[in-house]
């Protein structure tokens, strides 16, 4: 199943031809017809029901390919393939339980995310934010959604392996927080993959978590401390080759707002070089593109670049 949002309403014609195109299946075995609609082709390959909408979405697209069709692409891929050969721009969701969640594919080529805003009415679909230029959606406002970053699962095996290995009782908060510092140090190593940056907030948050590992050390039962030891020590030796020393405290001056940083751990005096944050660092526009410091962005998220041609696979007029 694949869930889409046109801004645009082409013909159920032009959505039945797109469609064929991009499962590869005779547009004869592709049904399109409006939410209700009882006379329909239930046998096709490929059935699709229309549901009208209203605000920044003009139509949303549930579509349901048969187990016969060998040829069924992600959902961003549909999206993107739909984007171009309709030249609109699609929404779909993002993974996760946020509400607000989606990427939207433009018919330059670019998937970006975007943030929808919540409204009282369920036709009516309003974007409140893209993290790359859509020109079909003009008024939309571009910036970095933090919560795109919030919301990625980073795998996490020291701490897993540590949590496994307890044997004290009531230990979770000791486990949670190796678990932040290990997302944020497996992220950093992965050049910020696959958001392609990180939001500052998070980052002391991160730091922070850093901060109780070295009291829970002090009060967890001697093996369970050792283990964490063991643990801290191949995670901190990765956050030393990501990161130089910041004699000058930019970073935690930045992070803590300009408050004094004497006095905490060592990790608050060394930094990425360049900061995720900061001005050159863009959101990918792709899932599982490779990020980069390129084009500009303003340290509260403002995009100013974004598009990336994708290769011709044809259009379809509306």
């Amino acid at each position: 199943m694949y869930i889409l949002h046109l801004v645009d309403r082409p013909s159920a014609e032009a959505v039945a031809a797109a469609l064929a195109q991009a499962f590869g299946v005779p547009p004869a075995e592709v049904d399109v017809a409006a939410e209700g609609e009882l006379d329909r082709n239930w046998g096709a390959l490929v059935t699709c029901t229309t549901e009208e909408r209203f605000g920044d979405v003009a139509l949303s697209l549930d579509v349901y390919a048969l187990d016969a069709v060998a040829d069924q692409p992600a959902e961003h891929h549909l999206a993107a393939a739909l984007a171009a050969l309709l030249r609109t721009a699609v929404l779909f969701p993002a993974e996760g339980v946020r509400p607000s969640a989606y990427w939207v594919a433009t018919p330059e080529g670019v998937v970006a995310r975007a943030r929808v805003a919540d409204t009282d009415d369920p036709d009516e679909f309003l974007v409140d934010a893209v993290e790359a230029p859509v020109a079909r959606l003009p008024h939309v406002r571009v910036i970095r959604i933090p919560e795109a970053v919030y919301d990625l699962r980073v795998a996490t095996p020291v701490a897993d392996a540590f949590r496994d290995g307890l044997v004290g009782e009531r230990e979770e908060p000791a486990v949670d927080s190796l678990g932040a510092w290990e997302m944020l140090v497996r992220t950093m190593a992965d050049a910020w993959r696959p958001a392609g940056w990180y939001p500052s907030k998070l980052y002391g948050w991160r730091l922070e978590a850093r901060d109780r590992l070295s009291v829970a050390e002090a009060e967890l039962p001697p093996q369970d401390a050792t283990a964490l030891r063991a643990a801290l020590a191949g995670l901190d030796e990765l956050f030393l080759a990501h990161t130089v020393e910041d004699p000058e405290h930019r970073l935690a001056r930045e992070i803590t707002g300009g408050d004094d940083p004497a006095g905490r751990g060592w990790w608050w005096y060394r930094r990425p070089d360049p900061l995720p944050w900061d001005e050159g660092f863009r959101p990918c526009h792709q899932p599982g593109q490779r990020p980069g410091p390129v084009g500009t962005a303003d340290g509260d998220g403002g995009v100013t670049d974004g598009a990336r041609p994708q290769e011709n696979i044809g259009q379809i007029t509306p």
